[in-house]
């Protein structure tokens, strides 16, 4: 269902009375409980296709805002996001990503080597640093960093977030066609720095060892990126840290999911990553 079409454009009285019932049923559902809670598991007034449809205009957004999200060039880059998206690809592969099949999983750099980021729409459109890439030292770390990023997308946290900060509200104003202009490139900005729950950001840890286990990759690789973060006390974190401030905590716990999982990959592609990394010189 296009939510952000109905958003953004006046619809006919029948479609508007289509989509208020469709909503409406959807609240009903999500408030007793009932399949709308999404992969999460958490209160969630937003449906998949939603999710979808949410996230396609927020990346359009975030693709179209330069100043905000300096798109690193493509025609320039095309090993570094074949990389990239090469990692991306052997987690989807695992078998083990919620919302595989459905949800976009299109991956951007943004060109920002202070910055140590990265995040996920809804619906699975990815977005990753530069500082990020220059800051850690090898794939498996970097994998671990975007599994977790995978994990918020394929359980739907944004959009849980989103029910708990807007609820009804939101929904209000597109059963109306009254939302604030702007909407979506707030919405944009938000999930660069958004804050996610304690609860939510110690099941992405825990989804990116499970993505990880089932690689040739060191399970525990964002284990590795907490660790630097503990060493490296000038970086300015990242805000996925701002919600679970102890990074040796997190380190604590993804080597135990890592060892209760009886996960046995090792590699690192250390060599392949600082060849990567020079070519953003």
């Amino acid at each position: 269902m296009n939510v952000l079409k109905m958003i953004n454009q006046p619809q006919t009285s029948n479609n508007m009375r289509h989509f208020s019932l469709a909503l409406i049923g959807t609240m009903i559902i999500s408030v007793i409980g009932i399949g709308c809670g999404g992969s999460g598991g958490g209160l969630n007034f937003f449906s998949v296709e939603q999710d979808i449809e949410l996230g396609r205009q927020v990346s359009q957004e975030i693709n179209s805002n330069s100043s905000e999200f300096p798109i690193l060039p493509e025609q320039s880059n095309r090993e570094v996001y074949q990389y990239i998206r090469g990692i991306t690809d052997r987690l989807l592969s695992t078998g083990k990503v919620a919302h595989k099949d459905e949800f976009a999983w299109e991956v951007k750099i943004i060109d920002d080597p202070e910055t140590l980021n990265a995040f996920a729409t809804p619906g699975g459109y990815i977005y990753v640093y530069t500082g990020l890439i220059k800051f850690l030292d090898s794939e498996d770390e970097l994998a671990g960093v975007m599994g977790h990023e995978i994990a918020h997308a394929a359980q739907r946290h944004s959009t849980q977030q989103m029910t708990k900060l807007y609820g009804l509200q939101i929904l209000a104003s597109v059963v109306t066609g009254n939302s604030e202009p702007g909407m979506i490139e707030q919405i944009a900005l938000g999930l660069a720095s958004l804050k996610n729950s304690r609860s939510h950001e110690s099941e992405a840890d825990e989804y990116s060892v499970i993505y990880l286990c089932g690689t040739s990759y060191n399970a525990n690789g964002a284990a590795g990126f907490f660790r630097k973060m503990e060493d490296a006390s000038t970086a300015r974190p990242p805000e996925f840290m701002s919600t679970h401030p102890n990074p040796g905590n997190r380190v604590q716990d993804i080597d135990a999911k890592a060892k209760e999982l009886g996960c046995r990959g090792t590699s690192d592609n250390r060599g392949e990553y600082r060849r990567i990394k020079s070519l953003l010189q």
